[in-house]
């Protein structure tokens, strides 16, 4: 579909997503291996929204696996609805009583019956969940399987022929090929170690937070009323808030949250007070926010914020 790495980085940006050149390559090179993409990297960095601005770049449908402990293939690929099969045996017992009437065997009976596997044992009691929906699809789709890191190793190894056929077995029903292979994202937020098998079966891809220019390109695409002052300096703050080993970094999201905050309070200038009054917006954790408000005050008191402080690249906010 895409005929050079350009024109995936153009059309994720019309989908408002920045990509830099190593996203694009690898989303380039994964589309046109029809291999599976594993991108990995710290929560909030934009890979569940790379799946997304790749549905929409390519014009298909996204259907999301959202992962967690306890997930297995019953919640990730089918359901089998007993109740429906009892009840339709239950009122189609007349024809079978009349199907059976004239069987002189019971071996002639089971061979009957046997004919009729097809009524009993079809798709009509089949409750498609993600993964079996994406095979089933009769148009291609983006299957996004977010957070696997969360699900259990088992489930891991249940992928495996999924990704590496893009098929799978039901005991009720036998092997399903996918009649259209799906572009499959895999997402992890490294919590756990993924097994050597599954990253054999994908593109592999770190997504890391956006250096300085991309985030600025960021914000002014999501926020585009804030001024070049304004994002610039916010976009300062974020950066340098991440380099202060915080239990959890403000994401992206959590960025262009935050400008949008600042425009709601028609701020031209991030100022102290306006800092340390909207840092919530930003940290979600309060060992955080004191941590934030004491590099605050030592920047304040003329320590060089290179060395760590909340200004970034221009210094501090005095």
């Amino acid at each position: 579909m895409f005929e050079d790495v350009k024109q995936v980085t153009d059309n994720l940006s019309q989908q408002q997503y920045i990509a830099t050149d190593e996203i694009s390559t690898v989303m380039f090179l994964a589309d046109k291996l029809g291999k599976p993409l594993l991108a990995e990297g710290p929560a909030g960095v934009g890979k569940t929204e790379l799946a997304k601005a790749w549905s929409g770049a390519t014009d298909k449908p996204l259907i999301r696996l959202q992962c967690y402990e306890g997930l297995d293939e019953n919640k990730a690929l089918y359901e089998w609805e007993y109740a429906k099969q009892m009840l339709y045996t239950q009122l189609l017992r007349d024809k079978l009583s009349d199907l059976l009437a004239n069987a002189e065997t019971l071996h002639q009976a089971a061979d009957r019956l046997g004919e009729e596997d097809d009524v009993f044992f079809s798709d009509r009691f089949l409750l498609a969940r993600p993964l079996l929906a994406a095979l089933l699809s009769d148009e291609p789709v983006v299957l996004l399987i977010d957070e696997i890191d969360r699900a259990d190793a088992e489930f891991e190894a249940f992928l495996l022929e999924i990704l590496s056929d893009f098929q799978v077995s039901i005991p009720e029903l036998g092997t399903i090929k996918a009649k259209h292979h799906p572009t499959v994202v895999l997402t992890s937020n490294n919590t756990r170690e993924l097994s050597e098998a599954l990253k054999r079966r994908c593109l592999y891809l770190f997504v890391d937070y956006p250096n300085h220019e991309s985030e600025l390109s960021i914000v002014k695409m999501r926020v585009p009323e804030m001024g070049d002052k304004l994002a610039n300096q916010a976009v300062e703050v974020v950066q340098g808030l991440r380099r202060l080993d915080l239990k959890k970094n403000p994401s992206v999201s959590e960025t262009i949250d935050w400008a949008k905050a600042l425009m709601m309070l028609n701020a031209d200038n991030v100022d102290q007070k306006t800092l340390e009054t909207t840092l919530t917006v930003l940290l979600k954790h309060e060992s955080d926010v004191q941590k934030a408000k004491r590099q605050l005050m030592r920047g304040q008191g003329g320590e060089d914020p290179r060395r760590g402080g909340l200004g970034g690249r221009r210094g501090g906010w005095n």
